[in-house]
């Protein structure tokens, strides 16, 4: 959906005052927000994952806003125990990072750690090797310097002019979403291609961007610091036979135990979106016994989900979203109860 008509309607929702209306059945008992990236505003006019950063700035208006409205900002356990005990406690928010980008620790910790605030990092245990392929950001290379393209599209050749920052969006944008349908390791294999063409390296932009095991081991020695698993590969999980997906993450738990000498007990699924991650992803999560497990479909938490460890619902800090009226809006649940069509669980 068109992020301007997204803005437009939150935009509606809190300036009538709905949101406030709505908020004693829509605000749940706690909140888990999900980031990716956090880094000053780039200067860049091709930037077609700004949607995955927020500055720190805006990290620090969204922690002093948590807390003003009355939340306690706690770990991913702290969160687990509150669903599976409920009792008094004022409504909880917890923060996670998925792919251990290297911003997280330079950028987002200071931040985080000034404020004696707790969150999770999830690992996708390939890009901590420096071998994984970040498909995205590798196309999002791909065409930053090139001037043309020619690349198959469902199974069309076709011709890209990639000269402005206008083309190079409406590139990127073709290009991501035929990636985004693929077979995962044709996806892969897809940008391998395209990055031998135009001379660039995967595997130097996933040392890059994201942390490494001794980067992990020194963030992870902070109490504050929770690490999860993120699968291996960063597949969409759904889209594997079920062997290869349980493989994915239980061995991604596995190699984050021995190279961190702590076994993770929380997961996130990579995308998270209902296409990624369903019925089966959430079973198989629970046989492997982890304490839970985060989606990226939207939503508050609810004493309902205690049932549904391995399904739960985040909050995007999207960086088109840089506003604090914003997280006003979120922590009332009234956006996700009506995305969910009023319905508290978003589990099937």
């Amino acid at each position: 959906m068109n992020s301007d008509l997204i803005k437009l309607g939150l935009n509606a929702l809190y300036f009538t005052g709905l949101h406030n209306l709505m908020a004693q059945a829509s605000r749940g008992v706690g909140v888990i927000f999900m980031l990716h990236h956090v880094l000053a505003d780039s200067e860049h006019s091709f930037h077609p994952n700004k949607i995955l950063e927020v500055t720190p700035e805006f990290l620090d208006t969204v922690i002093e806003a948590v807390r003003v409205q009355g939340y306690d900002i706690v770990s991913i356990d702290e969160a687990c125990r509150r669903l599976l005990v409920p009792g008094n406690e004022p409504p909880f928010a917890c923060f996670t990072f998925d792919d251990a980008a290297c911003d997280i620790k330079t950028t987002a910790y200071p931040v985080l750690k000034r404020n004696k605030c707790p969150f999770t990092v999830y690992v996708a245990t390939a890009y901590a090797e420096g071998k994984g392929n970040a498909w995205w950001l590798v196309l999002e290379e791909i065409v930053r310097q090139a001037s043309e393209l020619d690349v198959e599209l469902d199974g069309d050749l076709r011709h890209f002019s990639t000269r402005d920052a206008e083309e190079k969006d409406a590139a990127y944008n073709q290009i991501y979403w035929s990636l985004r349908r693929d077979a995962q390791r044709r996806q892969r294999a897809r940008v391998l291609e395209l990055a031998d063409k135009t001379q660039i390296d995967v595997k130097e932009i996933c040392r890059d961007k994201f942390m490494n095991w001794d980067e992990l081991r020194q963030l992870a020695a902070d109490p504050l610091v929770t690490i999860g698993a993120h699968s291996i590969n960063h597949f969409a999980l759904a889209q594997l036979e079920e062997q290869e997906a349980r493989q994915e993450m239980a061995r991604s738990a596995e190699i984050i135990g021995d190279k961190l000498g702590r076994y993770p007990r929380h997961f996130a699924y990579p995308y998270g979106d209902p296409a990624s991650a369903g019925a089966r992803e959430f079973r198989l999560a629970a046989d492997l016994g982890f304490a839970s497990a985060l989606t990226t479909r939207k939503g508050v938490l609810f004493t309902e989900h205690a049932g549904h460890m391995t399904a739960l619902p985040r909050v995007s800090l999207n960086g088109s979203y840089q506003s604090r009226r914003y997280i006003d809006l979120y922590l009332t649940g009234a956006p996700f109860m009506l995305w969910n069509r009023f319905r508290r669980l978003n589990v099937a």
